[in-house]
């Protein structure tokens, strides 16, 4: 049996090493630090941290939350999922992060979830887009519930894609036949089956469908053979490439026009990077700089402009939006406790940049991902014309006509 003596030494040090092991949201004189696991080399990438800072600054000039500062920690990934995840880890264990905003690819966040469930730390990201996401919180809930998808998730994005072709290219223009073109990624394998479902209900029979390698440098024999099927318009899922595809589009002069999603083509430099190529090349968005789809979105993006020198790609909006849910959460839970934060993140009910924002619940398919539809996150459609994203659908915000290129033919 211990002596008195020896037992109290193993209580003060058993203590010590509890205090020491104690989590991030004990400190409470600190600031709060979110970290933001970006593809800081990219135009997308980079407007991550930038939207997330913003928002920094705005809820710090009002006081912080809790009587704290709110602090951005922003991390390189590379695009690469190693070393995300060696950034996600040091985010949590030596920096001492209370949530991490992280990356608009697919496969990184889907590496990074196994470890917000190890971990047990809320990871919102504002851009990747793939099922997968969603549906391994939905399959196991108590196990992934630390995960959220700020995005729209592929499917809710292909039926967007759809209904605005039904607009647009049906009721309008009368096409009857598609094409769907796709990069092989893992965000394009649930959008690609959402099409295959969607385009024919939208009126649009599929008469090919391209599946082509990220790394695909000459589109020449991809356009040839969709040429040779004569489709009414190529439905694209891109994000990975774009300035390639469109540079050749417009070069080889493909006489078929293009819809669907082109992410590169929601940077504000895609006009210069294809060299004047884009005209004509519409994409799937959330929100542009020029159009209020809420109150909030054109003065974020002039905030933004403002401290960039350029509006912001579509991770700034998401990014922004993010950090105010994240802070708002913390406040509403009164710590930064992770499961109190996952709580209060679930009961998110915020008007942000792209829309009204929600959360799908544990027994929805999509758990933890953002509602679509009408009421929630709509989405739109903008076309580059004459240097400028024009919103093109849907009409009660639309800025413009679609309209393409003179060596576009239109078929019908």
């Amino acid at each position: 049996m211990r002596s008195s003596t020896a037992l109290g030494s193993v209580l003060v040090t058993s203590a010590l090493a509890l205090c020491l092991a104690a989590p991030a949201y004990a400190q409470s004189n600190d600031p709060i630090k979110i970290g933001v696991v970006a593809e800081v080399q990219s135009i997308a990438g980079a407007a991550t941290p930038g939207g997330a800072q913003i928002a920094a600054d705005e809820i710090n000039a009002k006081g912080g939350i809790l009587g704290r500062k709110i602090e951005i920690v922003t991390y390189d990934n590379k695009s690469s999922s190693a070393d995300s995840v060696r950034a996600f880890q040091r985010a949590v264990s030596e920096d001492k992060v209370s949530a991490v905003i992280a990356s608009y690819i697919s496969e990184v966040v889907l590496a990074l979830e196994p470890w917000a469930a190890r971990l047990k730390m809320p990871l919102i990201t504002p851009g990747a887009a793939s099922n997968e996401i969603t549906k391994a919180i939905h399959n196991d809930y108590e196990k992934n519930k630390y995960s959220f998808h700020g995005y729209l998730t592929s499917a809710a994005q292909a039926q967007i894609v759809c209904d605005a072709a039904k607009d647009l290219l049906v009721d309008k223009m009368h096409m009857k036949t598609v094409a769907i073109m796709s990069e092989d990624a893992a965000w394009t394998k649930p959008l690609d089956v959402g099409y295959e479902a969607c385009l024919p209900k939208a009126g649009l029979k599929v008469v090919e469908h391209v599946r082509f390698s990220p790394d695909t440098t000459d589109f020449t024999p991809i356009f040839n053979n969709i040429e040779a099927k004569k489709p009414d318009v190529i439905v694209t899922g891109i994000s990975h490439v774009g300035v390639q595809p469109t540079v050749q589009w417009k070069n080889q002069q493909v006489p078929i026009p293009m819809f669907g999603i082109s992410a590169q083509a929601l940077s504000p430099t895609f006009w210069k990077d294809t060299n004047g190529a884009a005209d004509g090349v519409p994409s799937f968005a959330v929100s542009t700089a020029d159009v209020a789809v809420t109150s909030k979105t054109k003065p974020f993006a002039a905030a933004f402009k403002a401290k960039f020198g350029s509006p912001p790609a579509y991770t700034g909006y998401t990014a922004y939006d993010e950090v105010y849910m994240i802070t708002d959460a913390i406040k509403r839970a009164g710590s930064t406790d992770p499961d109190k934060m996952v709580t209060e993140l679930e009961k998110t009910d915020y008007e942000g940049t792209i829309g009204r924002i929600q959360f799908y619940g544990k027994d929805d398919e999509f758990t933890h991902g953002i509602k679509s539809g009408p009421g929630f996150v709509t989405g739109l459609v903008f076309q580059w014309q004459d240097e400028k994203q024009v919103v093109v659908w849907p009409e009660k915000i639309a800025e413009g006509k679609l309209k393409f290129p003179n060596f576009v033919k239109l078929s019908q």
